[in-house]
């Protein structure tokens, strides 16, 4: 009587762990992750500055907020999803009621002096999937004062973070700044460009690289919570992690190159089914088999891949390529390595040598984040709407 007592209450304690990670996992289906607006700086040696921005317009509108990882956190959430689902026209009149305060909340000023903008042109897409946000671009102009020597950019943060870059005519970008506070930028030269050190570059990187996985990444942070969950020994795990770096790192830097490219929807299909693989390998088997580093290195490509969509984005500069790159992935790899912390000062160094670690931690957990992951599997295919 006693065993099976004991027996239900490891079954309802396992069932209570999973339906709690479903259902964080569920709220997170619904997010819909904050991605910059971008900014490229240009002079048009008319006497003008102009702003070309490319940024998800309904985010704007609804005022979401910089400090928040996903429109689901805002108190707005509601208002970004009604405008997610307008068309083109109807999200065109939306914008131009909220030109003014959107014009109020981007910034240029010369030497202290604040340059009056215009909106010169608006580019709206059609709906289309909603499950992905729709990008918006927008060009915005003024004079530059005569005489200025620089110009200072700035976004309100109630429109979300923004990258800024200065495109240097021939195809390349030979400055970006990401501003996930609004700014204001670095005094940006109306001649002979900016010079920023490699260094810098470097730091900041490593702050984009490891926002990208905490809070950001949630399906990284379930593919890497799914290796901890087999094997919580240090050495196996730091073997599967190293090798998810390195071949991501590969991929990364190959596609940041232009030597290698996939789109968006085939590569986080593969995101979410490689979380599945390795979420029902642990429900599979108890013991970690000696290819699973390899089969880890394989889904490493796939998600350097989605790495690269991000930097790609804010446009490294060809001076800045290699210290911006290496600055990514030492961030990411910081950000893999708090989750793994995370995992082991939450059970692993307390429960992992329990006899029931598997059946209360290793089963319900691993159930949950496959859950999870079909999931996504099943959204971002289009099998479910």
């Amino acid at each position: 009587m006693k065993m099976c007592s004991r027996t239900i209450n490891q079954v309802f304690a396992s069932l209570l762990v999973a339906v709690l990670m479903v259902v964080a996992g569920a709220s997170a289906l619904r997010a819909h992750e904050i991605r910059p607006a971008i900014a490229d700086l240009v002079f048009a040696g008319d006497g003008t500055v102009r702003l070309d921005m490319s940024l998800i317009l309904e985010a704007a509108l609804a005022e979401i907020g910089a400090e928040h990882s996903d429109t689901d956190e805002s108190p707005n959430a509601a208002r970004y999803d009604d405008l997610r689902l307008l068309d083109e026209s109807a999200l065109a009149t939306e914008f131009e009621r909220f030109k003014p305060r959107f014009l109020e909340g981007v910034s240029l000023s010369a030497d202290g002096v604040r340059i009056p903008l215009e909106v010169t042109t608006v580019e709206l897409d059609p709906v289309g999937d909603t499950d992905f946000a729709r990008l918006s671009r927008l060009q915005l102009a003024g004079p530059v004062p005569e005489g200025a020597e620089s110009v200072v950019y700035s976004f309100d943060p109630a429109f979300g973070p923004s990258v800024i870059r200065v495109p240097d005519g021939q195809g390349e970008i030979s400055y970006s700044a990401y501003l996930g506070d609004g700014g204001p930028s670095e005094p940006i030269p109306v001649v002979g460009g900016l010079t920023v050190s490699a260094a810098q570059v470097f730091w900041d990187y490593i702050g984009v690289g490891f926002t990208h996985i905490v809070p950001k990444g949630l399906d990284h942070i379930l593919f890497v919570v799914g290796l901890f969950l087999l094997s919580p020994r240090l050495k196996p795990l730091l073997i599967q992690i190293t090798s998810f770096t390195i071949a991501h790192s590969v991929t990364l830097a190959l596609a940041m190159m232009g030597l290698i490219s996939a789109p968006a929807s085939i590569v986080e299909p593969l995101i979410a089914a490689s979380i599945v693989f390795i979420a029902v390998e642990n429900l599979a088997t108890n013991r970690l088999s000696p290819w699973r580093p390899f089969v880890v290195f394989g889904f490493g490509l796939l998600h350097g891949l989605g790495f690269a969509g991000v930097l790609t984005e804010f446009g490294l500069s060809p001076a800045h390529f290699a210290s911006g790159l290496i600055g990514f992935n030492i961030g990411v790899e910081v950000g893999q390595l708090a989750v793994v912390a995370a995992c082991y000062a939450l059970f692993g160094a307390w429960f992992s040598e329990k006899s029931w670690y598997r059946a209360r931690v290793t089963m319900p957990m691993s159930l949950a984040i496959a859950f999870v992951a079909v999931w996504w599997f099943a959204e971002r295919t289009g099998l479910v709407a």
